[in-house]
């Protein structure tokens, strides 16, 4: 077989490598409800911002498109995550390590805010925990360092 043939590594079949682990399928889900929450936030704010009474329409309608612009972090990483791409746990523990101060502020505000911020603090460390294991990290194929492939 020459090397035109040959597939990358990459492009491994599911099939082939076994079926995905839970932990990354919970993984994949956490980081999906997440970009999920972020839109909806987004689309609130925008709403809100061109039909109600906000303090700053400029200021809803920029902080509802961010929102919606961010979503596509970990949505993006939800769809890798699923489809067993090594470059996705990036995007999706970084997107954990952003939701952790959010949640902290969260939980420094009125008493609204506080079941929020605790949700948002469980699913973000149960994120990382999920996509720092070794199962995960075998299922997408990444090696530490000294281990790669030759």
């Amino acid at each position: 077989m020459s090397s035109a043939q040959k597939p990358s590594p990459e492009a491994v079949d599911v099939d082939e490598a076994g079926p995905r682990p839970v932990r990354l399928t919970a993984a994949a889900v956490l980081a999906g409800l997440e970009g999920l929450a972020l839109v909806v936030g987004g689309v609130w704010m925008l709403v809100f911002g061109l039909t109600g009474e906000p303090d700053g329409r400029r200021q809803a309608v920029t902080g509802g498109i961010t929102l919606v612009v961010l979503a596509l972090l970990p949505l993006l990483a939800a769809r890798g995550l699923l489809a067993r791409r090594s470059w996705s746990r990036g995007p999706a523990v970084i997107t954990q390590i952003m939701a952790l101060p959010v949640a902290y502020n969260l939980l420094q505000a009125d008493s609204m805010s506080i079941p929020a911020g605790i949700a948002l603090a469980v699913v973000a460390i149960a994120a990382l925990v999920l996509l720092i294991n070794a199962e995960t990290t075998r299922a997408l194929g990444i090696r530490g360092p000294g281990n790669a492939r030759k």
